[in-house]
């Protein structure tokens, strides 16, 4: 059995990044999948469930916007880490501008969506767990604001607002009686061979505002 939600998500800028273009960023159209999912989990997450979205409305016009920021080349690998807290191995910081580089990335503005999704119960779940509190758990902590993290909108430079939507609330969209086709988009990451984590795709099509993920063809 499982339980739905309706989530309302919004904020300034949202970057989505499509991994064929990673040097320069550029964003999809829309909030991906597995980012929904994200936010939900930043709500409310449990080993004895897993999240499955069912549709992402898209309410506001999509607008993209330029803009330059600075990242860095590289980063600290996690087995140096690892080892200075198990064994006190001492870290070596290098503050120097050589790593820093200034790229542009093509972002969303002004983003609004709706999130539907539902969950299902895991074997991980204890025999103390059951849907109903959980269903519960999500809509009070959803109501109340209160996150494990605060979500974003697929980077952690753009958080984003949320909302619990009730049954009766209703949230327009832009694009009713409109159709658009967005093309191969990722859809999640498939994690069943830790060794090989692989990516999976879907055709990501459009219709009244509305991508239907409850019946789409997911490629790997």
């Amino acid at each position: 059995m499982s339980y739905g939600v309706r989530l309302m998500v919004w904020g300034d800028y949202a970057l989505f990044t499509r991994p064929e273009l990673k040097v320069e960023r550029v964003s999809y159209d829309c909030i991906t999948p597995s980012a929904a999912r994200g936010i939900l989990e930043a709500i409310f997450w449990h080993p004895g469930l897993k999240w499955k979205i069912d549709q992402i409305q898209i309410c506001n016009p999509i607008r993209f916007c330029n803009v330059r920021r600075n990242e860095v080349a590289s980063k600290i690998e996690a087995t140096k880490i690892e080892r200075a807290i198990m064994y006190g191995e001492p870290i070596e910081l290098i503050i120097s501008g050589d790593i820093r580089q200034q790229r542009a990335s093509m972002i969303l503005k002004n983003v609004r969506y709706v999130i539907e999704a539902h969950f299902e119960m895991t074997k991980n779940a204890s025999p103390s767990d059951n849907p109903g509190k959980f269903a519960e758990m999500f809509k009070r902590r959803a109501r109340k604001g209160q996150c494990f993290h605060h979500p974003y909108l697929g980077c952690r430079e753009f958080p984003c607002q949320f909302k619990l939507l009730e049954k009766t609330d209703i949230e327009p969209s832009y694009y009713i009686g409109q159709e658009r086709d967005f093309g191969m988009m990722l859809y999640d990451m498939n994690y069943q061979n830790k060794d090989n984590i692989t990516p999976m795709f879907f055709r990501a099509k459009m219709k009244d505002g509305i991508l239907d993920l409850r019946n789409c063809e997911v490629y790997q």
